[in-house]
């Protein structure tokens, strides 16, 4: 691939375990890579040590990696991937508009549901860029399988294949393999909806439930991610892609995902379990019980039942318990599984 087919100085914006991981994914092509972190002691850990002491510790990073915590040193990147929590990913690329280029193209790689406006991050990032400029990064992936080098697949969505092919080739390896569509809500929709189950499968196993049962909440759940992708005009190929079915199993089976743990957390907690008291004991965001009211809010508005989704949008609200949220669950009358 020539170079004039790569972008030459892409930049990442967010420094936790995901945004550190795919900083050395690029900085592995020999390429300098600027990393925008919020916090001062991941900047000095990067910078000083190789390493991201806080979020991905015990992985030795290159030499090309760059910390910041200033904009202005962005002003040259032609590529930014966009690796900060949902919720905050507004206020961010508001402040980073004025100090990017133009042309700059913009790789989302968060996945949530914008909690006050029922956006995907796409629609977010609509309100500053066209969308032409927009890209849409998700699927099965661990950071610290990323940045060890482990054979990952994930999903690419742009409009337009041929900026797929320049981003994927700037980014992408042997081991870290890009599947291309142009289906950008349909790749967002995978990774909302799998962090909300992901919490009901930790639920089931902290529970002891047994494996039949998350077997049977796992296909159930990506029913209602379907229900809800093909309502929203999303590709149900897609939703039985990378970015949907395939990130729907890595999170609902390993407690390496922070959804998972949280409803592991949650099972094992008794009556009194409570998830903003387990979240606030963390440094990692659970992104599914954030985005999960917003998320039921939008499928209430375009008539589509998603009951387990709701389930668990009301055992992090607070609403009911888990054990009432099981027994709802399964006081549910039989029906048709289509």
């Amino acid at each position: 691939m020539q170079e004039s087919s790569k972008f030459t100085k892409p930049c990442v914006i967010g420094a936790g375990a995901w945004g550190t991981a795919l900083a050395e994914l690029i900085a592995r092509h020999e390429r300098p890579v600027k990393l925008w972190a919020f916090e001062e002691a991941v900047i000095q850990s990067i910078g000083q040590q190789n390493e991201n002491t806080l979020y991905l510790p015990g992985i030795k990073l290159s030499s090309h990696i760059t910390p910041t915590g200033d904009m202005q040193d962005l002003s040259d990147c032609d590529l930014i991937l966009m690796v900060t929590p949902a919720q905050h990913m507004s206020q961010i690329l508001r402040n980073l508009k004025p100090h990017i280029s133009h042309d700059a193209i913009i790789v989302l790689c968060a996945k949530g549901l914008e909690q006050k406006s029922l956006k995907f991050m796409s629609e977010v990032a609509s309100d500053y860029f066209d969308i032409s400029r927009l890209a849409v990064l998700s699927g099965p992936s661990f950071a610290a399988d990323v940045a060890k080098g482990l054979p990952t697949a994930v999903t690419l969505a742009c409009q337009n294949m041929a900026l797929g092919e320049k981003i994927s080739t700037t980014i992408g390896h042997p081991h870290f393999r890009f599947y291309m569509c142009d289906d950008l809500i349909g790749a967002e929709i995978g990774g909302v909806v799998k962090n909300i189950l992901a919490i009901a499968c930790g639920i089931v196993d902290g529970r002891g439930m047994g494996e039949s049962a998350r077997a049977a909440l796992t296909a159930r759940g990506y029913a209602e991610m379907t229900r809800l992708g093909i309502k929203l005009g999303a590709n149900p190929q897609t939703l039985g892609g990378l970015a949907g079915l395939g990130d729907l199993i890595l999170t609902c089976t390993s407690t390496n995902s922070r959804n998972y743990s949280l409803g592991i957390a949650l099972g094992e907690g008794g009556q009194d379990a409570n998830a903003a008291d387990i979240m606030a004991s963390r440094r990692s965001v659970s992104e599914g019980a954030l985005s999960a009211p917003a998320l039921i809010e939008l499928a209430t508005k375009h008539q589509v039942e998603m009951p387990i989704c709701n389930a668990i949008a009301d055992i992090v609200a607070g609403h009911v318990s888990v054990d009432m949220a099981i027994s709802q669950l399964l006081a549910r009358p039989f029906t048709s599984e289509i």
